[in-house]
């Protein structure tokens, strides 16, 4: 994924304030044998962009003064409450070096399940994504997880998937993390109508030895006894 960035010359609260203003995004580029780099984006382009996955999943490649360097996005600073990009960092790539990303996680076959099919289990989706070490040519744009096979009650775990070639899965001390889990659907409960006259007679206090109040006489009957 391509995007086109101008060198900036100039930096500071003031400087990034105009930026802003004008409709532009402040930035930097750091990394690699170089010096960190300022550049300014369109912000209407950069706010876009943002809303693609692989924009935050792959190796991006920035226009720049008509060459194009290699670059992972690393950070973006969003305003409070308002639509707007404040800052973004990113981070030159080498070819050689391996790197470190997150790596987001696309289900599928759900549906096809025998969880999902015969015992209309609910399928819980327990990681959405995963942080893998590769070459920047290896990096996978997404690792998708089959679910298809998934049975009642059961569990899909990293090692009933396999990784893309070149790509290895950082543990961080974990053994084998659930990806995604099936679940029985939470019992309903019904609760049986009350019947007009039972439900009467056991809301109504009981009297003395046991046997129910009588009923209150109503000013009517008590007219027709005079």
């Amino acid at each position: 994924m391509k995007f086109v960035a101008f060198e900036r010359a100039k930096q500071g609260t003031g400087a990034s304030r105009r930026l802003r203003i004008s409709g532009k995004t402040p930035g930097i580029v750091y990394g690699g044998d170089t010096q960190p780099q300022l550049i300014e984006i369109d912000h209407n382009a950069l706010w876009h962009a943002l809303k693609k996955e692989a924009f935050h999943a792959t190796v991006l490649e920035m226009e720049m003064d008509g060459s194009v360097s290699k670059v992972l996005l690393r950070d973006v600073q969003y305003h409070p409450f308002r639509q707007l990009v404040q800052h973004i960092d990113f981070q030159r790539v080498d070819a050689k070096t391996r790197m470190t990303m997150k790596v987001p996680l696309h289900f599928k076959g759900e549906e096809e399940s025998d969880a999902v099919k015969l015992e209309q289990n609910l399928v819980n989706h327990v990681t959405t994504e995963l942080e893998v070490n590769c070459l920047p040519a290896e990096l996978p744009e997404f690792i998708e997880v089959d679910l298809s096979g998934l049975k009642k009650n059961g569990t899909v775990t990293l090692k009933d998937i396999k990784l893309p070639r070149g790509v290895k899965w950082v543990s961080h001390g974990k053994v084998n993390p659930v990806l995604a889990s099936a679940v029985a659907p939470a019992a309903e409960e019904v609760e049986a109508p009350a019947e007009g006259a039972a439900a009467a007679d056991a809301a109504a206090p009981a009297g003395k030895g046991g046997k129910a109040a009588p009923a209150a006489k109503t000013p009517a009957a008590k007219t027709a006894k005079k």
